[in-house]
């Protein structure tokens, strides 16, 4: 075993040699900061991205009419496509993948409290519309529009709480009546889902705002559900078929790019997360290489030293230092270089992640809002033991081999080594 004077002696030479130390340990700590940075870097982005996805619906399906650029079937190109209760009970029917469909209807209105007032969007939907995109109400939030309000074209209100926060400053909003446009509603409810991307939805029964807006009953938006799609390839499928029964029901040509509008959140979730895989794959290999180069540093450093250590070898040898003493003093060294040094680039690595992590969240928790693309950057402890484990083998290996042959010359040639 190794004795306290050993060790002792071994601090000694460190710091007689502080170059040698000094590079030596730069090759480790650097293959270790290097490494835990672009790991933790891709973890971040992955984890950023997948926080902004966690409080939206990802398996929605949105639509939108526009006008057609392509004649069909002898009518001209240029006409205004809207749907209808028919294009609705189509996608209920022929289309078993989805659920929860409902019509949108969007207005932007002013929405009135007393002497507090705003522009806002306000949507006529069916009371499906919840499920569809994960609107959240608290104990005391009341509730999302239901069937029997659908059914009755009720002058209820869903408001979010940013409308709440500015129409009625701290007080609670449930309960109370609302000025929307020229009309008087009763707010039933208050959703605290919260939204990057606008200041504040209002929702109110489809068929009031029907009977409001569309008496003609045509809109330009159906939203839905959709199960099961779990692939790049079948959610492209789905797509296809939705927009092929749109333009058997709408009388447009499936190929007319301006005829209507998709938007697959479940496919882009997809393809979001297999671009993330990919960094993550990337940076692990980048990451590897930087190891690998540590290690080649480490090699070559130590051969370096165990060479121009072997006069002192052969004098030691000569004093009656046995062989075995001589190696294990040598071995310990690199083992405790590569032990700091590993710690030394391991907590530079997390202290960087964990400063550019504090630094996005507080610019996320700012007055916009806004998302973060660079979340909790955390690496497995079980990475860094395994890469400093590898650093400090091939250390003790690289010392190892010279170190053995210089204790097996005589003593008399290993001093004449230059």
């Amino acid at each position: 075993m190794f004795s306290i004077n050993t060790i002792q002696e071994i601090f000694d030479g460190l710091k007689h040699n502080k170059l040698r130390t000094v590079l030596t340990g730069l090759s480790v700590s650097w293959g270790i900061f290097i490494l835990i940075v672009l790991l933790g870097a891709g973890n971040g982005l992955k984890n950023g991205v997948t926080s902004n996805f966690s409080d939206r619906a990802t398996n929605t399906v949105q639509m939108w009419t526009g006008t057609t650029s392509m004649t069909y079937k002898g009518l001209k190109s240029g006409r205004s496509l809207n749907f209808a209760d028919k294009q609705l009970e189509a996608v209920n029917t022929q289309l078993t993948e989805t659920s929860n469909q409902t019509g949108v209807i969007t207005k932007n209105l002013t929405i009135t409290n007393k002497s507090e007032s705003g522009k806002y969007d306000v949507k006529g939907v069916n009371p499906s519309y919840s499920k569809i995109f994960n609107l959240k109400f608290e104990d005391k939030g009341g509730r999302f529009i239901d069937y029997l309000d659908n059914k009755a074209s009720d002058k209820v209100i869903v408001i979010d709480t940013k409308i709440e926060e500015v129409l009625f400053k701290g007080s609670t909003a449930l309960g109370k009546y609302v000025k929307v446009g020229d009309l008087m509603f009763r707010i039933i409810g208050v959703n605290s889902k919260k939204s990057r991307f606008d200041n504040g939805t209002a929702f109110i029964p489809f068929t009031t705002a029907q009977s409001i807006f569309n008496p003609n009953l045509k809109y330009n938006n159906i939203a839905m559900s959709v199960n099961g799609l779990v692939t790049k390839e079948s959610n492209d499928k789905f797509s296809d078929q939705l927009k092929g029964t749109m333009a058997k029901s709408l009388s447009f040509d499936q190929n007319d790019p301006q005829a209507l509008y998709l938007q697959n959140s479940q496919r882009d979730y997809i393809q979001t997360m297999s671009i993330f895989s990919a960094i993550t794959i990337f940076v692990a290999v980048i990451g590897i290489f930087t190891l690998i180069a540590g290690i080649v540093g480490v090699s070559n450093i130590m051969l370096v030293t165990v060479k121009e250590r072997t006069r002192e070898i052969g004098i030691r040898k000569a004093i009656g230092a046995p062989p075995a003493t001589i190696l294990r003093s040598i071995i310990l060294e690199s083992i405790i270089i590569t032990s700091i040094f590993g710690y030394i680039g391991m907590m530079g690595g997390i202290g960087l992640t964990e400063l550019v992590n504090y630094i996005m969240i507080q610019n996320a928790a700012g007055p916009t809002n806004g998302p973060t693309v660079f979340k909790d950057p955390t690496v497995e402890l079980s990475y860094v033991l395994i890469s400093t484990g590898i650093l400090i083998l091939s250390g003790v290996i690289a010392g190892y081999m010279p170190a053995r042959r210089a204790t097996r010359i005589k003593p008399i040639e290993a001093m004449r080594e230059e």
